[in-house]
């Protein structure tokens, strides 16, 4: 069978293969806790503790058993546990019922359901105000301040 002589480039890329930030999800386990900073082009998924900053991140997915004590800057947040520390995204945030925030949100769309908690300052729809409060890859988060 000539299958197993193929040369790697013969091979279709297989989704391993690929190592496209659009294929990348990193996994925070329930009973697990990171201290210290993280940062990822793709999708993280929070269950555990985070104790630092996320950053950087296309969509942070944090689940209802999960916390961040941190500040958050991704494209989209969906948040269902809790955070402690500001939440910065660019296109979406999305605070569903099981979850608290406290801490300020800039965002240009939110959705908040039934039960869902936010004790701190909310703005919307400024993408100058988001470019500002986002930092680049490697520098430290900005906090948010009012302006005006």
């Amino acid at each position: 069978m000539a299958i197993f002589n193929k040369t790697a480039g013969d091979r279709p890329a297989t989704r391993l293969d690929s190592g496209s930030a659009e294929s990348s999800m990193s996994v925070i386990g329930g009973g697990m806790r990171v201290v210290g900073d993280i940062e990822s082009s793709g999708v993280i998924k929070v269950e555990g503790v985070v104790e630092g900053s996320v950053r950087g991140a296309r969509q942070l997915l944090l689940g209802k058993g999960g916390t961040i004590h941190g500040d958050i800057h991704a494209m989209d947040a969906i948040l269902g546990g809790t955070v402690v520390g500001n939440v910065v995204a660019s296109e979406r945030v999305e605070v569903q019922g099981t979850s608290s925030v406290e801490g300020d949100i800039l965002t240009k769309s939110m959705v908040v359901y039934e039960g869902g908690t936010i004790n701190g300052n909310v703005r919307m729809g400024d993408p100058a105000a988001i470019a500002r409060h986002t930092p680049a890859a490697g520098q430290p988060a900005m906090g948010l301040v009012a302006e005006g």
